[in-house]
């Protein structure tokens, strides 16, 4: 147990905490750079209605996702979360044993800028150099995601925990592991039910029907945990919804990498849990967390499609905007994991209703 390891230990686990967390710093600014960079460029400048109501819905469709997240957590997380709790983000008694600072590449909000300005300009000007610069360097973050940070986060995690074991605040945080899990997942029902329901008074159709025809769909995203993967399978349970298949051939792909609602839910739900456990973080209000939402819903509308790439794609936002710490950040990524698949199960189910409602605002009138 973490509590019974020796100081020399310990210490070699902060240090690597110190550097995994400082290296996740670095690379934030270009998963957003280069993702959001080469996912607005590829849209071209001319792509059409079908793309800008998918974008436009995707969108909105995640601000609503993560307010009601947010108004569910304010409402019943304070019923099990108190302020006498221990305060879980106080620094441990321990040192790394050497300090070495690495600087974040840029400011979050300037890359974000910067994407978008390099994003649109390369869609208007159709510039084949830069698209392929930025294509290659999507390409080579994704990479280093997949081979470097994805490997190693649970060792960051577990490096969180231990120094939280050894401080004695550890079985806390647990015991907060669940109670968010099950109202993540419930909030991603009611999140679904409200979404077809609005679908279905669009085109028509009973809700509950459409959400039926849709859960092939959701449990292929359970089990994979890739809304790509879930691809083919979203397709045809669109179809059976009366979607047009030429529709449903272009909205379900695209809605596999801009929409993440699923994602969106969870990280406010996580977020606010761990401002509310950690004493030396803001209190969560509205004042501080739509603004945060809705650039979180800009963010999601790129994040890398690797398991856990929205929180990854996140963390900037979190700590320029919310303040979050490195043990904060590190509470946060393990609560995002541990339901990651249902996050994904949803984001797949709700592209389903976003194809609905693009198909009857670019065709009128639904099929069938």
């Amino acid at each position: 147990m973490a509590t019974q390891l020796p100081s020399a230990v310990m210490e070699t686990v902060v240090t690597f905490q110190m550097i995994f967390g400082q290296f996740l710093g670095f690379i934030i600014p270009f998963v957003i750079l280069f993702f959001i960079t080469s996912g607005v460029a590829s849209m071209g400048a001319d792509s059409g209605k079908t793309l800008g109501l998918s974008a436009g819905i995707a969108y909105i469709s995640s601000v609503l996702a993560g307010v009601l997240s947010f108004v569910i957590a304010l409402i019943v997380l304070p019923l099990f979360i108190t302020e006498s709790q221990p305060n879980v983000g106080e620094e441990s008694g321990f040192s790394p044993l050497f300090e070495l600072e690495i600087d974040p590449s840029t400011r979050v909000i300037t890359a974000l800028v910067m994407a978008f300005v390099f994003g649109i300009g390369i869609a208007r000007t159709e510039s084949p150099t830069l698209k392929r610069f930025f294509d290659e360097g999507k390409t080579i973050i994704e990479k280093l995601l997949w081979n470097v940070v994805i490997p190693l986060l649970p060792f960051y995690i577990a490096s969180i925990f231990a120094e939280m074991a050894a401080d004695g605040t550890v079985w806390e945080t647990l015991a907060s592991f669940a109670l968010v899990l099950i109202l993540a997942i419930g909030t991603h029902w009611i999140y679904l039910l409200g979404t077809f329901t609005t679908a279905g008074a669009v085109t028509g159709r009973n809700p509950f029907t459409s959400i039926k025809n849709m859960l092939p769909a959701y449990f292929t995203g359970l089990g994979t945990m890739s809304s790509a993967a879930t691809i083919p399978v979203t397709v045809e349970a669109a179809k059976k919804n009366n979607v047009r298949h030429s529709m449903a051939e272009t909205v379900i792909p695209l809605g596999a990498n801009i929409h993440l609602a699923g994602s969106t839910i969870t990280i406010v739900m996580a977020a606010t849990t761990v401002m509310m456990m950690f004493g030396d973080l803001a209190t969560p209000t509205f004042a501080n967390m739509l603004p945060f939402i809705f650039a979180l819903a800009v963010i999601m509308i790129a994040a890398p499609g690797v398991p856990g790439g929205a929180v990854i794609a996140s963390l900037g936002l979190l700590t320029t905007m919310l303040g979050f710490t490195e043990a904060a950040v590190g509470i946060m990524i393990a609560l995002y994991m541990a339901q990651d698949s249902f996050g994904t199960a949803t984001n797949v189910t709700g592209d389903g209703a976003i194809a609905m409602l693009v198909d009857r605002f670019v065709h009128g009138k639904n099929r069938g």
